[in-house]
């Protein structure tokens, strides 16, 4: 027997503890066991997914079969599938209920696994891509105040004393409300933070922050796009979220915003660059406070806005991840170290702390706070940014 059967539970222990904390080659340390690396493998598995109980010998009595349901049930799902090749098990499940109101609908994973075994199932293997800003380019809806802000830098114009005014603007998707117009000295990722620090503090933080494909929110030549600004956004739970290049129409509201402070404000006056920034305070408020918006059905947004329950508590200084992750920290040169093997991940995480979570087919998924950003492959031990969007 491939297992010695003196303290079964311990080997299958002491081995995965081995295989997740030591550097041996696994191949080798299935051979130390005297079992197969498929046997190998599936414990880890077993591990990873349920911890201690999963080393545990399992029934092989399936939990659930598809004779549970009548012939004539099994049938009308074939059917539907044939009638609808493109639809998933969810809408054949709708359409099922409709279409048999006295049936008993049977659930989404039975009529899955009806479908599986049928062979109606089209598999796709998920793919590697090249590092793309694309995976952060969903244009995410917001259904609440909070959901999505937008930020952007308005197109800048000279002050009366010859000092660039250079708007940076903050606001929020859903209500129209801006939370914060600043005079910036320039674009630096140090400088747009301070920005936010102070609108975090007064405003809580957002699920998601919308912004262009420019500099300080993101870099051409970074895996995913990161920033130093929108990895530390990434480090507070917030999803960056972009529009396409060269489509400002995407962000139109905040471009809408701007057309009115460059009519109102920039055309209006011609002054210093205090005072410009005093009356461009002033006319925030307005905006907010005062002037109805259609899209709002004529509410003020300061009517229609309120501030983020998740409150902005200081910068993280600790990632903590499942106690089954590795951790890594991101080297100054944008690399994290793997069995004595550099990998570059991007400079934008310099600091921060990955999780490495172990995955089939010798690869690793890699964490950075909630967020899945690429893996890792075993074998070429190289990066690639995943298909799947954050």
């Amino acid at each position: 027997m491939p297992w010695k059967e003196i303290n079964l539970m311990d080997q299958r222990m002491e081995f995965v503890h081995r295989a997740l904390t030591e550097a041996i080659p696994f191949s080798e340390l299935c051979k130390e066991y005297n079992i197969s690396r498929k046997t190998g493998y599936k414990w880890k598995q077993r591990f990873l997914e349920y911890g201690y109980n999963g080393l545990a010998n399992q029934s092989t009595r399936p939990n659930n079969s598809p004779n549970q349901l009548s012939e004539d049930t099994v049938i009308k799902i074939i059917q539907l599938k044939f009638d609808h090749p493109s639809w998933g098990a969810r809408k054949i499940q709708k359409i099922f209920e409709k279409s048999y109101p006295l049936s008993d609908v049977p659930s989404e994973s039975s009529i899955k696994r009806i479908l599986d075994k049928a062979g109606l199932v089209k598999k796709k293997r998920v793919r590697r891509a090249n590092p793309s800003q694309d995976l952060l380019r969903q244009l995410i809806k917001p259904v609440n105040p909070n959901d999505v802000w937008t930020v952007d830098f308005k197109g800048w114009w000279y002050s009366s004393d010859k000092f660039k005014c250079l708007p940076l603007t903050i606001r929020d998707e859903k209500s129209k409300f801006i939370h914060d117009i600043r005079l910036m000295k320039n674009q630096t990722a140090e400088a747009v933070r301070d920005v936010f620090v102070d609108v975090f503090k007064k405003y809580g933080l957002p699920k998601v922050i919308r912004s262009d494909n420019g500099s300080p929110f993101a870099a051409h030549n970074s895996h995913l796009g990161l920033t130093r600004l929108s990895a530390w956004w990434m480090s507070l739970g917030i999803i960056p979220d972009r529009i396409d290049p060269g489509c400002p129409y995407q962000n139109g509201g905040h471009e809408r915003m701007h057309r009115d402070l460059k009519k109102e404000v920039q055309r209006q006056y011609k002054a210093n660059l205090s005072f410009y920034q005093n009356i461009i305070d002033e006319w925030r408020n307005e905006f907010n406070t005062i002037r109805p918006h259609e899209a709002l059905n004529y509410k003020t947004p300061s009517e229609v806005y309120s501030p983020s329950p998740i409150k902005y508590e200081g910068d993280i200084d600790e990632i903590l991840y499942p106690f089954n992750f590795e951790r890594r920290k991101v080297s100054s040169s944008g690399t994290i170290k793997l069995k004595n093997t550099e990998i570059f991940i991007t400079n934008a995480l310099a600091g921060y702390y990955l999780g490495l979570e172990l995955k089939e087919h010798n690869r690793l998924n890699v964490w950075f706070n909630e967020f899945l950003i690429g893996e890792i492959d075993l074998q070429s031990y190289a990066f690639y940014t995943v298909q799947e969007r954050i």
